[in-house]
Order: structure tokens, then C-alpha cells, then sequence
């Protein structure tokens, strides 16, 4: 546990909502510092000094900046470990653990990018081989039990799950039903549900808050 206060700077229907959710799951007290990326919020000075980039999620735990979904995830999991979805540094499942995730941000995000925007890489350069034997790889494992780890959820189901459902919904990965499966199985759990919900209302309250600022300066 933790005393210093935790803040998740947040735009809905974003990678951000991904860390929102673990978040939820873990249990932890936290505040949610929503962003109108329509609006332009994540370009803004204030902002930007959290994030130079202007991406989100980030998180804030007192004085401590921590960037990068993974991370982030990372970051948490260990953070709240009462929550039971990190293997320990002694649990044999770790090193699973810590390959899988980092596999998600080292092979497989850049992978699918490259695949989505026809940025083709020598398989010898890049960093993940290549997309096909990424994806077959990544089928190949979750045939082999309904969790990354296992029979038991941890934070990577919820970074992987997250991410499988969204590819699917845009054909930006092969329609197995491995996929598709191991997809609803995770996102079909009330803290996705409920942020699901719930950014339907923020989307909306952002479109209308673009829209009456795209007017008020057009007027």
C-alpha cells in the first residue's frame, strides 16, 4: 500500500483507459484527471510538462512521474501486490510475467503499427522479427490456457486483453478465434464494463465541449 496520492492523467477511448481499468481491478484509491483530447488538452503547457509528448495515460504518485502503459502497469502491479495479480520476484511465473509484458511494447505494439500503416521492415532489422511470427507466436501461447499465465489472471491479461479487443474491432489482427475468445473473456469483466460506460458519456460530453469551442472561435 501507499500513502502518497496516486492521479491518472486519463482520456477516454484511449490507451489510457487500459490503466484505468487496472487500476479498478487492483483496488487502489486513486484521483482521475480526465483530458479532452478533442479540445486539444493534452497539448497543453500544463500538460506537456507532465508529458512532453502529450500522450496519455501518466501517472503521478506524489512527486513521482511515471509514463509509458507498460511501465505504468508495471509500476502499479507492484505497487498493490495484496491484489494478487503480480507473480512476487520468487514466484516462478515472474519471468513470464516480465517477458510478456515487455514483449507487448518491445515486439508486439511496433509489430502491428508497422503491419497497420504498410511500414515494411526487413525481418533481419526489425526488432520483433516479423508480424506474421509475432501473431503466430502470440496465438500459439494463449491456445495453451485462458490466461497469459496460466489459470490465473494478472496485469498482462488486462494490457492484453484491452489491446486484443480494440485490434479486432479495427482488422488489425487476424480473426482467430484464440483471439477473439481470449478477448471477451477478459474485457467482459465489470471494471472494463463499467469504464466502457462510463467513456461513452465523457465522449460525448468532449465532442460537445470541441464543437462549442471550434464555434466560439469560429463566431
Amino acid at each position: 500500500m501507499t500513502d502518497r496520492k496516486l492521479t491518472l492523467h486519463y482520456a477516454p477511448r484511449s490507451r489510457s483507459s487500459t490503466v484505468r481499468v487496472l487500476m479498478d481491478e487492483l483496488g487502489m484509491p486513486y484521483d482521475l484527471h480526465v483530458l479532452n483530447m478533442r479540445a486539444g488538452e493534452l497539448k497543453s503547457p500544463a500538460y506537456l510538462a507532465i508529458n512532453p509528448l502529450g500522450k496519455v495515460p501518466a501517472l503521478q504518485h506524489g512527486d513521482t512521474i511515471v509514463t509509458e502503459t507498460i511501465a505504468i502497469a508495471l509500476y502499479l502491479g507492484d505497487l498493490y501486490p495484496d491484489a494478487g495479480l503480480t507473480p512476487a520476484i520468487t514466484d516462478p511465473r515472474r519471468a513470464d510475467y516480465m517477458r510478456w509484458m515487455v514483449f507487448y511494447a518491445a515486439a508486439f505494439e511496433p509489430a502491428v503499427v508497422d503491419k497497420a500503416v504498410g511500414n515494411v521492415v526487413p525481418a533481419e532489422t526489425a526488432p520483433y522479427g516479423s508480424y506474421d511470427k509475432v501473431v503466430a507466436m502470440l496465438a500459439a501461447h494463449l491456445e495453451k490456457s485462458p490466461y497469459m499465465l496460466g489459470d490465473r489472471i494478472s496485469v498482462a491479461d488486462i494490457i492484453w486483453g484491452a489491446s486484443l479487443r480494440w485490434l479486432l474491432m479495427f482488422n488489425l489482427l487476424p480473426d482467430l478465434p484464440v483471439f477473439k475468445d481470449y478477448a471477451a473473456r477478459i474485457t467482459s469483466r465489470p471494471s472494463f464494463q463499467n469504464v466502457f460506460a462510463d467513456e461513452e458519456r465523457l465522449d460525448a460530453e468532449h465532442e460537445a465541449a470541441a464543437a462549442a469551442l471550434v464555434a466560439d472561435k469560429a463566431g
